[in-house]
């Protein structure tokens, strides 16, 4: 792969849970929409925190679309007792913004719906804080033999191809990309394989896979396609596995993965 290690154990895999919120609360959809309510967005972070996940993505998936920023009052009573990285999602649209996201804690931000419609927007971001810091999100749809980028949670098409667009975000500077397959997301069936080929295979920065996780094997295969993290809902919020499981799991296949430092 290009500027990446192809050996599998060569570099070690992030498993990061990934939160969903919508007013507040964590929610968990299928296919980006049928929400259904899963609890208070807090106390699970801590409960995986203390179950050893690796990172934690909070997503706020109507920020978008109603142009606004609600997350950072849950970001500040998160960051306060979890010391592991967080990445912000949802309702960045400036440097201000992202500056509000970081001093309410968050390690990292996540863009999409910004940077599809000022691509210039990510060079400002990487710039002004350091590639490390950004992530691109890409929700992608496939269209007959290529894959689209969507927005607005995954409501609005872009008329960017994934990979191209992929490509051009990580030359503006951002340091990674938060890979979510709307087909698959929340339908257990697995992850898109192929479009994670398609992108990690372009890019040289670290790919998080996202969207389909329904049993371990899904993992592996994964990884195997080229994914650096994956980022977990269903099978972490109902409770389908345990995060110490996953890591048994993928260290036995031969999988670099941290240990965990936090017991429940």
């Amino acid at each position: 792969m290009k500027g990446k290690a192809s050996v599998m154990g060569a570099k070690q895999v992030r498993i990061i849970a990934r939160l969903d919120i919508k007013n507040n609360t964590l929610v968990k959809p299928v296919q980006m929409e049928g929400l259904k309510v899963i609890g208070d967005p807090s106390t699970r972070a801590s409960y995986y925190y203390k179950s050893g996940i690796d990172e934690i993505i909070y997503i706020d998936i109507v920020a978008s679309l109603y142009e606004r920023n609600n997350i950072l009052g849950i970001i500040e009573s998160t960051t306060s007792n979890i010391f592991i990285p967080i990445t912000v999602g949802g309702g960045i649209r400036s440097i201000d913004n992202a500056n509000q996201a970081f001093h309410s804690g968050a390690d990292k931000i996540s863009i999409n719906t910004a940077a599809i419609k000022d691509p210039l927007l990510l060079r400002q971001l990487a710039t002004q804080f350091g590639s490390q810091s950004i992530t691109l999100s890409i929700e992608a749809k496939r269209e007959d033999n290529d894959w689209q980028a969507y927005y607005d949670n995954g409501r609005e098409p872009s008329g960017k191809s994934v990979v191209e667009w992929a490509q051009q975000a990580v030359a503006l500077g951002v340091g990674e990309i938060l890979l979510t397959s709307v087909d698959r997301e929340g339908t257990t069936e697995g992850f898109d394989c192929e479009l994670i080929q398609s992108v990690a295979s372009k890019v040289s920065v670290p790919v998080i896979a996202s969207g389909g996780a329904g049993e371990l094997s899904h993992l592996y295969d994964a990884i195997k396609s080229g994914a650096d993290a994956i980022a977990l809902a269903h099978l972490f919020h109902y409770e389908k596995t345990t995060i110490s499981a996953v890591k048994n799991y993928l260290a036995s296949k031969g999988i670099w993965v941290r240990h965990s430092r936090h017991t429940t």
